[in-house]
């Protein structure tokens, strides 16, 4: 695990839109690295992805009440889904669509 820090604890401390922000970080670094054809950078970048966000899957919110943590995991296990079939199809246009939309999270932080 490359953020084997942040599932001490650190993790849950930061905003979704924080968390989801990092996560952007890897998926336009997946998307640059295809884009230029560099598999196993876009590897490398794909494993950082996924561990982010299972992280968040796992952990959240802390401070969040239990009730509204079950559509919130349900979204993101979707959309984790999702990117990982888009990833595997290597289909570049859905790809930038999702980094598009994990981008607006970047100027929320």
């Amino acid at each position: 695990m490359q953020h084997s820090s942040l599932e001490n604890g650190r993790w849950a401390e930061l905003t979704l839109p924080q968390q989801m922000a990092n996560i952007g970080s890897e998926t336009s670094r997946v998307l640059k690295a295809l884009e230029a054809g560099k598999e196993s950078r876009a590897e490398s970048a794909f494993s950082r992805f996924q561990e982010l966000f299972d992280l968040t899957i796992k952990f959240g919110r802390q401070n969040e009440p239990i009730s509204s943590r079950g559509p919130m995991w349900k979204e993101l296990c979707r959309f984790r889904e999702l990117y990982c079939k888009a990833f595997e199809d290597r289909d570049l246009s859905e790809l930038a669509a999702f980094n598009r939309y994990l981008d607006q999270f970047a100027s929320m932080r």
